[in-house]
């Protein structure tokens, strides 16, 4: 996931001065170095990183934090919004037309993702807006563009709209808004062109392009794992287009993620969408405020709820939540879990936007995908009734018999056990009672 090491880094900071009494002009100075380098490491843009530390300097000297009983959490706070600041302080909703159809242009580098994400987005509309996209093809350059859209229209079955590739894309998109005018699809979403770098022939076509459409939204689509490039790339189109948005792909990726934290401030345009996995419906709409506490290690339970609100059945959630107060949760209802669980991303990922989850030992080298998953229900289901109700129960005989059932070794077995004991532990701190954090899922009663 980006933003990992640079999350490390500033929660070390962040930790060193959380429980401090009394927080010293010098004691800021350590830290705002530490920030600096942290920034600059992820391949933040160096002169945002010189405005955030100052502004983060400033706030941290002030009266009210020197003088305030809690001075390390105070300083932790402005962080926190002055990250959240620069990454645009709110989420931004697409700009979606009082008069249908809505259209949309997307922008970008040829490799940054833009068929795909065109799809996604269409998804997407339909799923949260109730629209009816059409998909149009204006890629006639790159070799295979028009196919690509074509298999991805077919997959979510939303209509793609094409002209081949011996017809201007200025005259595919004039059709195509024809099309949907007759068909009385309120959406149009252009995929067009890119190259391996901005030319003067590419910037005309699009500026052509976005004459004849008169698009709603220009949505620039960077590949975020392109770094500090991926700046001045954006730089450039809103220069040349004036862009109205931007997409962040393969934020999933192992990238440093310093484009985030830089494109809004550089282009003063906002990062609506982030690219979260290669799935179609991996497209999930960027909250600065969230991304802020996850960098920073405060979770994002509030992501985690919308998941669960769209996929999971609620029937049956309150008698689940109370058996996870009671301490009475088996491994057959983790097993029922594990089903809905499934439908909300890979769990290592779900896990991590849990508050406080950067201090559990070992979970960053924890993997469980839907296969990893899939094998530890065919574990569960090879066990008695009995034994998923009071695993305490399974001797090295139960043990060698469900692994030969379930095709796993008796380490996944030992594994899974030990697994499930750990969870228990996190759910007891998260169901409230003597004390304890209350389970942020209120009444859907979900562990994870």
């Amino acid at each position: 996931m980006a933003f990992e090491g640079l999350g490390e880094r500033l929660q070390a900071t962040m930790d060193r001065i959380k429980g401090k009494g009394k927080v010293t002009e010098a004691d800021i100075k350590v830290m705002m170095r530490e920030v600096r380098l942290a920034l600059l490491e992820a391949d933040v843009n160096f002169k945002v990183v010189k405005s955030f530390v100052n502004d983060v300097k400033e706030r941290a000297l002030g009266q009210d934090v020197m003088t305030s009983l809690t001075p390390g959490q105070q300083v932790i706070k402005i962080v926190r919004d002055e990250l959240t600041a620069l990454m645009g302080g709110e989420n931004s909703r697409i700009n979606l037309s009082n008069k249908p159809p809505t259209v949309i242009m997307m922008v970008g580098l040829q490799g940054a993702g833009k068929t795909t994400t065109s799809g996604k987005l269409a998804l997407h509309l339909r799923k949260k807006h109730n629209k009816k996209p059409l998909l149009v093809a204006g890629d006639i350059y790159r070799p295979a563009a028009i196919d690509q859209l074509q298999t991805v229209g077919k997959q979510i079955d939303i209509p793609v709209f094409d002209m081949g590739d011996k017809v201007s894309p200025q005259e595919i998109v004039t059709n195509a808004l024809q099309h949907a005018r007759d068909e009385h699809l309120d959406t149009v979403i252009i995929d067009t062109a890119g190259r391996l770098h901005i030319d003067e022939t590419l910037m005309n076509e699009l500026k052509e392009v976005k004459g004849i459409a008169k698009p709603d939204e220009i949505m620039l689509v960077v590949d975020a794992m392109t770094g500090q490039d991926a700046v001045n790339v954006a730089e450039s189109f809103n220069d040349l287009l004036d862009i109205t948005g931007v997409t962040l792909t393969k934020l999933d990726g192992d990238t440093r993620g310093g484009a985030a934290l830089s494109i809004r401030s550089v282009t003063e345009k906002p990062i609506k969408f982030a690219g979260m996995s290669e799935k179609v419906d991996g497209l999930e709409p960027f909250h600065p405020d969230r991304m802020a506490q996850r960098i920073l290690g405060m979770g994002d339970v509030l992501s985690i709820i919308e998941k669960a609100q769209e996929n999971v059945v609620l029937e049956d959630q309150k008698a689940l939540q109370k058996k996870i107060k009671d301490q009475s949760f088996t491994l057959e209802d983790f097993l029922s879990q594990m089903d809905q669980v499934k439908t909300l991303g890979p769990l290592d990922e779900l896990i991590k936007m849990m508050p406080g989850a950067n201090k559990i030992k070992g979970l960053d080298k924890m993997k469980m995908s839907g296969k990893e998953i899939d094998h530890v229900q065919a574990i569960i289901r090879s066990m008695t009734m009995e034994e998923r109700e009071n695993p305490e129960k399974l001797n090295a005989s139960r043990k060698k018999r469900i692994a030969a059932g379930s095709g796993r070794s008796l380490q996944e077995i030992n594994r899974l056990l030990k697994q499930f004991t750990e969870m228990k532990k996190m759910m007891k701190q998260m169901t409230g009672g003597k004390g304890k954090k209350k389970n942020p899922f209120g009444g859907m009663g979900l562990p994870f």
